[in-house]
């Protein structure tokens, strides 16, 4: 027995319309070459599947116990090709991606490791800058993907923004010095007294640092001024100061400590923001994923100081 799909889709095709031309003109094929593949799949299967008449079409008994078959193999030959393309397109292909400073130094380098670990074939570009410009590159078509912050993660007019991970800003110092307390919390007022590191004023994160002081009427003592994140981690470490920074980025920086602010506490929604006029591509979607797996790893490490959105399924429906 040769059975092939083209005959099983003919014969399908017949059976859904109960007419040969008909069926003909559905699968773009001529009524004799319908026939043919219909009388050469009866002719493999030494049975009668169809029986031709005046007013139209039926299926023989042989033809209704072999219709279910037929359709679950042709959906199944589908899936499969589905399959392969998706595996196709994962070993070629690129995928851009926005993220702010304070990510890319923590969650985004782990994402793209994990990512370039298990599909090496794709290319990979990273845009690193705060939330606005990010936006901006999204809605031009720069970028296929952005992970941003927003305090409330309202949805854009433009885009499909979902919250992945709130987490705790945190006051650092450095290991090596005392502890700035000895409690647990630490108040805004007694920070303001400490010397500071500041980001610089691009940063999403001084944003809120600097409205929040303002809300409490206070000016912070200010030693350093503009830095970017790695060197304010550096400037911490070495003493310089204290900073107020995301949680995320004290995982594996034994250099740092850091305290927890008293209530009510600073904190960040970190988003997956994407387009909602671009079809995503499959090595989107399994960036998606990563970013998501790992964003899960992420709150499991950090502890309090940091949890998962929702039920952390938003970023994984895109």
């Amino acid at each position: 027995m040769d059975v092939n799909l083209e005959q099983l889709r003919s014969f399908v095709a017949v059976a859904q319309v109960g007419n040969f031309t008909r069926a003909a003109e559905n699968l773009h094929l001529a009524q004799p070459s319908l026939s043919r593949q219909i009388a050469s799949l009866e002719h493999d299967l030494g049975a009668e599947l169809v029986q031709r008449g005046r007013a139209g079409s039926t299926l023989t008994t042989a033809g209704e116990s072999l219709l279910p078959l037929a359709r679950r193999m042709l959906a199944d030959a589908d899936s499969v090709r589905r399959e392969l393309a998706e595996l196709a397109g994962l070993q070629r292909g690129r995928v851009r991606l926005g993220a702010t400073p304070t990510l890319c130094i923590s969650l985004v380098a782990e994402v793209l490791s994990a990512f370039h670990a298990a599909h090496p074939g794709i290319e990979l570009h990273l845009s690193e800058h705060g939330s606005r410009r990010l936006l901006d590159e999204l809605a031009a078509g720069e970028l296929d993907l952005a992970l941003i912050t927003t305090s409330d993660a309202a949805p854009a007019d433009r885009f499909s923004v979902a919250p992945l991970l709130v987490e705790e800003l945190v006051l650092i110092s450095s290991a090596a010095a005392p502890p700035v307390t000895r409690r647990r919390t630490i108040g805004l007022a007694e920070i303001a007294a400490l010397p500071q590191i500041e980001f610089s004023p691009t940063y999403d994160l001084r944003s809120t640092t600097d409205a929040a002081f303002r809300a409490a009427a206070l000016t912070p003592d200010v030693v350093l001024e503009g830095a970017e994140m790695d060197a304010v981690l550096r400037f911490v470490e070495r003493g310089l100061g204290v900073a107020i920074v995301p949680a995320m980025v004290l995982i594996d920086r034994p250099g740092l400590r850091s305290v927890r602010l008293e209530a009510p506490a600073l904190a960040r929604t970190i988003s997956l923001a994407r387009p909602t006029d671009v079809a995503t591509t499959s090595a989107v979607r399994v960036m998606q994923r990563t970013i998501a797996a790992t964003a899960t790893a992420f709150a499991a490490r950090a502890g309090a100081t940091m949890r998962l959105a929702e039920d952390g399924s938003a970023v994984s429906r895109g």
